[in-house]
């Protein structure tokens, strides 16, 4: 027993030996086709021209082809399970959102992946900001919306981009810290819901401004204040709702880069290395901030998987005080 046990770790010290070398070969090889750069909502939103602009970078620096695809639907489940199902050497990237690695797994009875064990962390690369907005024939004050929820007891609805999308999440933030109730209408993506709010199919609804902000400057649609704790540099004006009538109330979205899980750590360092630098120069900080209204982060793989783990934590309890059921 003791000679087969010695005979196993020699196999297996001589084949991580042998390993080693080709996972370093494989990223300094890296890319030698077109990548695939997953985007989980559609063409025209926030999250889908935040893909094409890190894609972009890599391409540029890496001197390969990167194409952006979209799959919308199901929340990003769809956009996911097709990443988890891929082959793990690279080739397939996805732009995850706090949906998809933070939320999911409290809104959903199942799904068809593990959020931690079946993607592999790149790092992170923004934090989205949001606003509450409504048709302009709507109050003018969050009291006043407040005040006019709370009287139709359940009967006015919302839009979002999507169940368990932060659109979703954070209205019912809102309407628990307002105590209201509402009927959620989700749809796929931001700019077929904003749409319909800007048309009056849906009074209003908890929309990223990166897809907002010009509605918002145009005045098609009524805004009450940014989500986040704190005001933010694209819309300086507009402030926060804790300041607009909900004190305490304060929540981002934010994105990160991911791939399959058991792809070779050389070709992820060499992918975050790329993103982290392009994510630091004060001329993609500035342009993030005022036309995307997404505040760039950078980190570790290491950090990101740390992170992730936190917020799953965080997101569960909002699930659970929003009463929200799993699907």
């Amino acid at each position: 027993m003791q000679r087969t046990a010695v005979l196993a770790l020699a196999c297996g010290l001589a084949l991580a030996a042998t390993q080693a070398p080709r996972a370093q070969t494989a990223a300094a090889d890296y890319p030698q086709r077109t990548v695939t750069f997953v985007c989980p909502f559609p063409a025209g939103g926030g999250t889908d021209i935040l893909t094409r602009l890190l894609a972009q970078e890599l391409q540029d620096k890496l001197k390969k082809t990167f194409i952006v695809e979209n799959r919308p639907g199901g929340g990003t489940v769809v956009a996911a399970q097709a990443v988890a199902r891929s082959t793990p050497d690279g080739y397939t990237l996805f732009l995850a959102p706090s949906t998809t690695l933070a939320m999911g797994p409290s809104l959903y009875k199942s799904l068809p992946y593990d959020t931690q064990k079946d993607f592999a962390p790149i790092g992170l690369v923004g934090s989205a900001q949001f606003a509450l907005v409504a048709n302009p024939s709507m109050p003018k004050t969050v009291p006043e919306l407040a005040a006019l929820v709370r009287s139709k007891r359940g009967e006015m609805s919302y839009a979002s981009a999507g169940p368990g999308t932060p659109h979703h999440l954070f209205m019912e933030m809102f309407l628990k810290m307002i105590g209201g109730r509402a009927q959620h209408v989700p749809y796929r993506g931001s700019v077929a819901s904003l749409a319909d709010v800007i048309g009056g199919q849906i009074p209003m609804m908890i929309v990223d401004l990166a897809v907002a902000q010009s509605a918002i400057q145009e005045g098609k649609v009524r805004a009450y204040g940014v989500t986040s704790a704190t005001r933010i540099k694209a819309m300086p004006d507009l402030p926060t709702l804790a300041e607009a009538g909900v004190p305490g109330y304060a929540a981002t979205g934010w994105f990160s880069v991911v791939t399959r899980a058991g792809t070779p750590r050389p070709i992820i360092d060499k992918i975050n290395d790329v993103l982290m630098s392009h994510l630091r120069k004060p001329e993609i900080q500035e342009r993030m901030n005022t036309a995307l209204a997404i505040t760039p982060l950078t980190s570790t793989p290491e950090e990101l998987q740390s992170f992730v783990a936190a917020e799953i934590v965080k997101w569960a309890k909002v699930v659970k005080d929003a009463g929200i059921a799993p699907e």
